[in-house]
């Protein structure tokens, strides 16, 4: 398999995939490409990027490809085990279809106010109503999660999955732009931060020598 992503720094859907990728167990091959660089035309016309109309990620597993984050998720589950993302018990794996659902068609306010940037941190900002609701929603999403199914381990369900997968780029947001979150969030947030895979993302990002100017100073902080 071959995995094609973004930015570490910035692109949070490339996050995603890469981590149901490890989450799978199966090797793959890992093409990083800069977005948005002087040969970005280029290179999201190529071949590789053809059928994702120039969006990352895109999985080749063969003669398949598979794009979106989620649908790599799901890809993935079905050639291992969907234990491995999914909870067993139907009732909580139902919570954690719907969680990841709202993740991959919501909260347009926080991603597009406080876009993913792995080396950067504020504080004290203020932050619009609308990205407010949406950090609101997420905590308390994460709370009902960690009470109702977390007692199997300090992840959202217990043990690491596909949600976490969906809410880790979340995790960066809330930390890069100095959110103050209840004491579960940030034993939670804790707990994905020194997860061996989120580490060695967030050391590789800072190693890039890529820069995307308009995510450096976004709107949130600007003024």
């Amino acid at each position: 398999m071959k995995l094609i992503i973004g930015n570490k720094a910035y692109s949070s859907w490339s996050m995603r995939g890469w981590l149901a990728c490890k989450q799978s167990g199966l090797h793959f091959e890992e093409l990083t490409v800069p977005l948005f660089g002087e040969d970005w035309d280029d290179i999201r016309t190529s071949e590789n990027f053809a059928p994702s109309g120039g969006k990352v990620p895109i999985l080749w597993d063969g003669e398949t490809v598979i794009w979106d984050s989620l649908a790599i998720i799901d890809w993935l589950a079905d050639k291992t085990h969907r234990d491995r993302f999914w909870p067993k018990d139907e009732t909580a794996r139902g919570m954690a279809r719907s969680m990841a659902a709202e993740m991959h068609s919501s909260y347009m306010a926080l991603r597009k106010q406080c876009p993913m940037n792995t080396r950067k941190k504020y504080e004290g900002l203020q932050f619009s109503p609308e990205v407010v609701q949406d950090a609101d929603r997420i905590l308390r999403l994460w709370a009902e999660a960690r009470a109702r199914f977390g007692s199997g381990g300090p992840f959202l369900f217990g043990t690491f999955g596909a949600v976490d997968i969906m809410y880790a780029p979340v995790v960066s947001r809330f930390l890069t732009y100095g959110f103050q979150v209840p004491g579960f969030a940030q034993s939670y947030m804790q707990t994905i931060l020194e997860h061996e895979w989120i580490e060695t993302w967030m050391e590789s990002a800072e190693d890039e020598p890529w820069v995307i100017e308009r995510l450096e100073t976004p709107e949130t902080v600007k003024g």
